[in-house]
C-alpha cells in the first residue's frame, strides 16, 4: 500500500531540514502510549508501512493506531549522466520531515506491555533512534534506543 499524497500543486518542492526541535505534536493527543523520534530524519513511505504493519501483527489487530506522520515531500532523482540544465529530476519517492520530539505513532487500547513491545518493534524499522513514551509521563520515561 502506497502512502502519497493524492495531488499535489507542485510536484518539485526544495528538501525540507529536519534539523531542530519539533514544533507541533510533541504530546500524546489520541492514544495511550506513543513513540517519539529522538533525532530528525526523513522517513520514507515504505518505512512508514513497514512500521504500521509490524505493531499490527504484534497486537494482533487489537486496539488502535494513529499513525501522526504522513509523507508529503518528495525527492526527486535525474538519471545517471544526465547533462546540465534538462531541469530538476522526477519524484522518486516521499518522504516525512521529522524533527526531534515529535510522536510519530500512538497507540490505545492495548497493554502497557503489549503496547511497548509494539513501539519497539516498530522502532526497529525507522533509521532514528525513538523512545517509548506514557499518557501519564508525557515524555519522561527512559526506554531509548542505542
Amino acid at each position: 500500500m502506497a502512502v502519497i499524497p493524492k495531488r499535489t500543486k507542485y510536484r518539485r518542492p526544495h528538501r525540507l531540514p529536519y534539523e531542530g526541535k519539533a514544533k507541533g505534536n510533541t504530546t500524546l493527543h489520541f492514544g495511550d502510549y506513543g513513540l517519539m523520534a529522538m533525532e530528525g530524519a526523513w522517513i520514507t513511505q515504505q518505512q512508514i508501512e513497514a512500521a504500521r504493519v509490524a505493531m499490527n501483527r504484534y497486537m494482533k489487530r487489537g486496539g488502535k493506531i494513529w499513525i501522526n506522520i504522513f509523507p508529503h515531500l518528495s525527492l526527486t532523482k535525474i538519471p545517471l549522466e544526465t547533462r546540465m540544465g534538462k531541469g530538476k529530476g522526477q519524484p522518486e519517492q516521499w518522504v516525512a520531515v521529522v524533527k526531534e520530539g515529535k510522536i510519530m505513532f500512538e497507540v490505545a487500547g492495548v497493554e502497557e506491555a503489549v503496547a511497548r513491545e509494539a513501539l519497539r518493534l516498530a522502532m526497529h524499522k525507522l533509521p532514528i533512534k525513538c523512545k517509548f513514551v506514557k499518557k501519564e509521563s508525557g515524555d519522561k520515561n527512559e526506554d531509548d534506543r542505542n
